[in-house]
């Protein structure tokens, strides 16, 4: 297979059994989760694969137990077939991380530790400033700008031709939906997400995830990654480190960074982790894409056949 990207889930894509193949049928995906369990303090695996899932959901174990999946698909990948090799590789949000272990770039340890950290910086900040986000469907950027400047929200996610994400208060929420409406979305529809996360809301996180940032080595990426934040090919550990800590204020060029990797003549994407989320939205960027899943065991089969 040439010309050929990895791609990581971010928080939403969970759901109860999720990984629980993985850990079955593959003796390095089991090793991550048991690895998450011991660094974490707690016993995540049971988490993934027998919820419940309100508790699973929770930004606190969401994003750890999200990582841990990815990684663990990426590690049963690795070990079935050792030739196969990303020209690219990214991340949405949360997947960032996945990305970043996958270019050798960050250690499964520092990013379990770091995730759970982040997570429990996201959840302090929308305690302290509650607020939620917002996808708006049928609209332009230009249009939704609009809408964000008369309601005070900040646009969080640029996900798709048609789909994106806005982030704020509850109120301002509540003005983006009335006026999404009067300018013709076709629907706009409350993320089932605790907090306004990519906005200037999770100012005090940020702050919070550059002094954890700062413990952590981050090394020169041997697989080129493209940025949430900038929707360019990162290789600078500092400039990473930067990104990462931005991500959680500004808003993730989720179409930008896929243009970015057609740009560079990839054609295949393996999408690594829980769900389908990341298969849709490449589906409404360029229906030419093709893109493979590897969530269970036998998608391994599928993708090296």
């Amino acid at each position: 297979m040439v010309s050929l990207a990895y791609i990581f889930p971010g928080q939403g894509a969970q759901y109860v059994g999720m990984g629980k193949d993985l850990y079955q049928n593959s003796p390095a995906a089991r090793g991550v989760f048991e690895k998450a369990d011991q660094i974490l303090g707690f016993n995540l695996t049971d988490l993934c694969f027998n919820g419940p899932l309100d508790k699973l959901s929770q930004t606190i174990n969401a994003q750890p137990a999200v990582l841990a999946v990815n990684i663990a698909g990426l590690q049963a990948l690795q070990l079935q077939n050792q030739t196969l090799k990303p020209k690219l590789v990214a991340g949405l949000s949360l997947g960032e991380y996945s990305a970043l272990v996958a270019a050798k770039s960050l250690s499964i340890e520092d990013s379990l530790v770091l995730v759970r950290k982040r997570a429990q910086l996201m959840s302090e900040a929308s305690l302290k400033n509650p607020g939620k986000m917002a996808a708006i469907i049928g609209l332009s950027e230009q249009k939704v700008e609009e809408i964000c400047r008369l309601s005070g929200s900040q646009i969080a996610n640029l996900n798709s031709p048609g789909q994106i994400v806005v982030s704020g208060t509850n109120l301002e929420i509540e003005n983006v939906v009335k006026l999404a409406g009067e300018k013709g979305a076709k629907r706009t529809v409350i993320l089932k997400i605790e907090g306004p996360y990519h906005c200037h809301l999770m100012d005090q996180a940020a702050e919070g995830l550059g002094q954890e940032l700062a413990k952590v080595e981050i090394a020169k990426p041997r697989v080129p990654i493209v940025a949430n934040v900038t929707g360019a090919c990162e290789d600078s550990p500092q400039e990473i480190k930067s990104n990462l800590k931005e991500q959680l204020t500004c808003k993730t060029l989720w179409e930008k960074s896929i243009h970015l990797m057609i740009s560079q003549g990839i054609t295949n994407f393996v999408e690594i982790g829980p769900g389908k989320v990341l298969k849709g939205l490449l589906r409404r960027i360029d229906q030419d894409l093709k893109v493979y899943n590897v969530e269970k065991t036998e998608d391994l089969d599928k993708l090296l056949n």
